[in-house]
């Protein structure tokens, strides 16, 4: 029989579309290892709900696989070399990771394993384009969506089709003294929070496939207008599963386009690729800029007066502004560790402008709360809701969260749904119960300052000391 070969999952818990796999199952026998670097070299480790997730990932891929992956904690090199020696395994495959520390690690590994007579090979198996595919004609990266994605990508060799299951023939060598059970690596958060994570989603390749589907089939059609609705199921909730890997976006990128041939799904198709494009997107601006998870990519946005007032982060982090849209979404962040896209925009927003935080505090917050939090696009929307990101929003578009909650949650079924506290008041006031008179408030149940937060500012106000700020920014740059 051949050698066996190491395959190290990362974000690619899956079988179809896994290259690593895929190659991996063509040489020989195939050791699967998941391995929880414990090194501290990432500053952004996986936060409390993303180790949910992969605790559930984990546990599905393993019975994929029959219960042959492997896990283990610590020093990714020494784990793989001490498993290599003790199944005498000659190569390593893996699918490629971008935060700038899995880029060095992964070279540094690669290299020391290459020096040792050990085969490694490396694959794209969760972006659609390689950051260095897509660049201007002179040779520059771009810096701004549109001509990224329209130029730059669409115009680049298409993505490769995605691969089929493989055909698997495991390994047949002894358990490993430093291997651990999926309990050992401690992944779930001691906090009843995570039950509630784990009943709101399957986390499973498989879900994840039949979410495909259901979206392309029933939601498709309407995505264009019913993505802007909170209360509405019309996207197509992938992202978690996409951050772990339980399906690729060249899945989801050919998937899409062969189930969406009926007339008058072209401009719909075209807004649900345009947001696989935004993802890549984020992706290219963490590669070719890698500290945007911590500084601001537009430097003179490091002399704006940031607000260190951690009490009012607090009152948003708890969903306690006094703001109906605002404290639903984070709410539902906290119920089921997902937002909904548009009352992202929102909530970031109303902690930036409005409340003048720096957009670090709620990038860490939405990491450690976010199923899907995923270091280059957590970043890359924080600093484009902020404006010091690439291609981003203008300054002056201060969300006013009265006003869009009435546009996209006019009857309030999104704010009654995670607010329950509000669930009898009428449509009229759902977005406003301060102005509610106290008859219709005593009717509902309500008492604020005691059921119900009073405002915690003034919209209008914030709304003019932001842009004060910023002209003040303007003029010091």
């Amino acid at each position: 029989m051949s050698t066996p070969v190491i395959v190290w999952l990362r974000h690619d818990l899956r079988l179809a579309d896994n290259p690593a796999l895929f190659y991996a199952a063509q040489q020989g026998p195939v050791i699967p290892v998941f391995i929880e670097d414990t090194t501290g070299e990432n500053p952004w480790q996986p936060g409390a709900a993303s180790r949910c997730w992969l605790h559930h990932s984990l546990d599905s891929i393993n019975q994929q696989l029959d219960g042959c992956l492997r896990l283990f904690q610590g020093d990714p090199l020494t784990v793989l070399s001490q498993l290599i020696e003790q199944t005498g395994a000659l190569a390593v495959f893996w699918n490629r990771c971008y935060t700038p520390q899995a880029i060095s690690r992964d070279k540094r590994i690669k290299q020391t394993l290459k020096t040792a007579g050990i085969e490694v090979h490396s694959f794209n198996g969760s972006l659609l384009w390689e950051p260095w595919q897509v660049s201007k004609g002179d040779g520059t990266p771009y810096k701004v969506f549109t001509p990224f994605f329209r130029k730059g990508c669409l115009n680049a060799p298409p993505p490769d089709a995605p691969l089929p299951r493989p055909q698997l023939t495991s390994a047949s060598a002894p358990k490993s003294s430093n291997q651990l059970s999926l309990e050992q690596l401690g992944l779930l958060p001691d906090h009843p929070w995570r039950e509630r994570i784990s009943e709101h989603w399957d986390i499973s390749e498989d879900a994840a496939w039949r979410l495909l589907q259901q979206f392309t089939t029933e939601r498709l059609e309407h995505y264009q207008q019913g993505r802007d609705i909170p209360s509405l199921e019309a996207t197509s909730t992938l992202s978690p599963y996409l951050q772990w890997g339980q399906i690729s976006p060249r899945q989801i990128w050919y998937y899409s386009q062969q189930q969406a041939t009926a007339p008058g799904l072209e401009d719909a198709l075209d807004t649900f690729l345009k947001e696989l494009g935004w993802r890549e997107f984020a992706y290219y601006q963490l590669y070719h800029n890698p500290g945007i998870s911590d500084t601001n990519l537009n430097p003179r946005f490091n002399l704006f007066p940031w607000r260190n007032d951690p009490a009012s982060c607090r009152d948003w982090q708890q969903g306690q502004t006094g703001f109906p849209i605002i404290d639903a979404g984070m709410s539902e962040l906290w119920q089921t560790g997902y937002m909904h896209n548009r009352v992202r925009m929102l909530v970031g927003s109303f902690l930036v402008k409005n409340q003048l935080q720096h957009w670090l505090h709620g990038a860490r917050w939405f990491w450690d709360t976010l199923v899907d939090a995923d270091l280059a696009s957590n970043s890359a929307n924080w600093q484009w809701v902020a404006g010091c990101g690439a291609d981003a929003a203008p300054y002056f578009r201060i969300f006013n969260p009265v006003t869009q909650g009435q546009k996209f949650d006019p009857d309030g079924s999104y704010v009654r749904r995670y607010l329950p506290a509000l669930a009898r008041l009428p449509s009229r006031y759902i977005h406003t119960p301060w102005e509610a008179p106290a008859s219709v408030l005593s009717e509902a149940g309500i008492e604020l300052g005691s059921t119900y937060p009073e405002p915690i500012l003034d919209l209008r106000t914030t709304r003019k000391q932001a842009l004060e700020a910023f002209s003040q920014l303007k003029q010091q740059s």
